[in-house]
């Protein structure tokens, strides 16, 4: 797995607000906005920050906490293809991680699956086919249902 970050996804309590914090309180411009679902902003040279409701979150990557001191949120890794997510996985597992949700066919046309690092903190591995960086960091996000 290579060493990079693509997506952070912060599990909302409401997506609304969240989102009208970073898209009108700091000036950020969406790459994507499905109300009441998830936003996306570019954050950086191919990074991408998610606004994603917690409670959708904990259906997808398991229950990952919700409190003052360790708000949800799962780490993104973007790879070519649904076999290079279930590799990863292998390999991570084997490594000590554990297994949060295997790869999984998506009802938004990706392929993702969980896991956990030693400290608790969730990883999704994810062939998502809509999301391209270009050579300049730009992300592109594309609908793909």
């Amino acid at each position: 797995m290579k060493p990079q970050v693509t997506v952070i996804t912060l599990g909302v309590r409401n997506l609304d607000t969240s989102y009208a914090f970073y898209a009108k309180a700091l000036g950020w411009e969406p790459l994507v906005y499905v109300p009441d679902e998830v936003a996306f902003f570019q954050v950086g040279h191919g990074l991408v920050l998610s606004l994603f409701r917690a409670d959708h979150l904990a259906a997808e990557a398991g229950d990952i906490g919700h409190g003052p001191i360790a708000p949800p949120l799962t780490l993104g890794h973007n790879v070519d293809s649904p076999d290079e997510v279930d590799a990863i996985l292998q390999t991570v597992v084997s490594a000590g991680a554990e297994l949060v949700a295997e790869g999984t066919a998506m009802s938004w046309g990706g392929y993702s699956g969980y896991f956990a690092d030693p400290d608790g903190f969730h990883w999704e591995v994810c062939h998502n086919p809509g999301l391209s960086v270009a050579d300049d960091g730009t992300v592109t996000l594309r609908e793909i249902v």
